[in-house]
This record gives C-alpha cells, sequence and structure tokens, in this order.
C-alpha cells in the first residue's frame, strides 16, 4: 500500500470515483445535446472517459492504488494488495463518490440534482457483455501491474476506449458507476430494476479474472538438476 493515511485514500476513491462518473455522465449530456446521431453522441462519451480514467489514474494511484471501482478493490482484496480492513471503506467511498459526480454532471447541465433512468439494458447479451468488460479490465490491470506498472494508466484508458465499442452494453464494467448512472435519465442512464443483473455480471468476471491471472501469472518453478558425481 502507499505511504498515505488511510482516510486520504478514501477521499481519493471518493474523488476519483466522482470525476470519472461526472465525465461519463457530463459527456453524455453534452454529445445528446449536440447531436442527434447515436454513433457520434457514443464517440463523445467514449473519448472524454478513456482520457479521464489515465488522468485520474496517473494522479490518484499512488495516494489509493486508483480502484475507483468496488469490483477492483473486492479482487485486489483476495489478492492481498488491499487489507481486508479497508475493503468496506473504499467500497463505500466508491459508491458516494459516484453518486456526487453524478449529482455534479446534472448540476453543470441545469438538470435536477437527480433522476430515475428509464433507459432499459438488460437481457443475457447485455449480462454477459458486462461480465466480459470486467473480466478484461480485470486482466489488463493485473498483467499491466506485473510487468508495466508505468503503463497501467493508459492500458485502462485504452482498454475501456475498446470495450465501450466491443460490448453491447457500452462496458459499464464497474457497481459503483452502474448505480451511479442508474440516477441520471440521459445518455448514460440504466434503470434501478436492470441494476442486480449488470452487477453479479461485474462481480463474476472480475473474480473468474482474477483465478486466471493468479495462475498465468505465477512463474513456474524450474527445479535444477545436479549432474551426476563420476564414481571415483
Amino acid at each position: 500500500m502507499s505511504g498515505f493515511d488511510p482516510l486520504r485514500r478514501f477521499v481519493a476513491e471518493a474523488l476519483g470515483t466522482g470525476l470519472l462518473v461526472a465525465t461519463v455522465v457530463g459527456s453524455g449530456i453534452m454529445a445528446e445535446t449536440l447531436t442527434h446521431d447515436t454513433a457520434l453522441a457514443l464517440l463523445g462519451n467514449t473519448l472524454a472517459t478513456g482520457a479521464m480514467l489515465v488522468v485520474l489514474i496517473t494522479i490518484l494511484g499512488p495516494i489509493s492504488g486508483a480502484h475507483f471501482n468496488p469490483a477492483v478493490s473486492l479482487v485486489f482484496c483476495l489478492n492481498r494488495s488491499l487489507p481486508a480492513r479497508d475493503l468496506p471503506a473504499y467500497i463505500a467511498a466508491q459508491f458516494a463518490g459516484g453518486v456526487a459526480g453524478t449529482i455534479a454532471a446534472h448540476l453543470m447541465f441545469a438538470l435536477p440534482v437527480l433522476e430515475v433512468a428509464t433507459k432499459p439494458r438488460t437481457g443475457p447479451a447485455q449480462w454477459f457483455s458486462e461480465g466480459v468488460a470486467a473480466f478484461g479490465l480485470v486482466v489488463v490491470i493485473l498483467a499491466g501491474l506485473r510487468f508495466e506498472r508505468r503503463t497501467v494508466p493508459w492500458l485502462v484508458g485504452l482498454y475501456i476506449t475498446a470495450a465501450y465499442w466491443f460490448t453491447a452494453s457500452t462496458s459499464f464494467a464497474n457497481p459503483a458507476v452502474a448505480v451511479a448512472r442508474s440516477l441520471t435519465n440521459s445518455f448514460s442512464g440504466i434503470r434501478p430494476v436492470d441494476l442486480p443483473g449488470f452487477i453479479v455480471a461485474e462481480l463474476l468476471g472480475a473474480l473468474i479474472a482474477l483465478a486466471l491471472m493468479g495462475w498465468l501469472l505465477k512463474p513456474e518453478t524450474v527445479q535444477q538438476s545436479h549432474p551426476l558425481k563420476a564414481e571415483p
């Protein structure tokens, strides 16, 4: 863990998740305002989110690890990178920060402080997409930390940018972000009733990735053979 005290780490998680959600929701509102072309709106939403992830992980990673995601925090707790005693506070900070991010986005665009989303996002294809999105995110993070730690902000930002477009769900991959997005009836919203399917899929995808990468990244122990000594 970093040399920062727990309170600073929890605040960093709330701040990072809040700015991430403000970017997701705010760029979605801006895109809807500027164009009726859904593909163009999604592109604007995608680029803003990917760019902000690079920034947030770079500046807040040294403080808290820049999880901004309960599924990622759970993975780091299970692989003992995050103390179990800190997990509840990390998750609470992420959910609180996410809601604050939605509020901030709404206030910037003169919308009601909070809304109930009405956009349907449900069904096996959407759930599977969220599992794949979370699986890929954890794979990228764990492999990046193992081999190219300094590039992790870029790896995550680029992965999410791509996953917006190759998943049917547009890659939420984050329970805290999903809950926050249920509180906006805008481009990025999701009906509250659809949250359980998304969250379960995200957690399952993250756990499967943890299991796979735990095996894949474990170096094989090579037993050195000793040459037989010649008999005198």
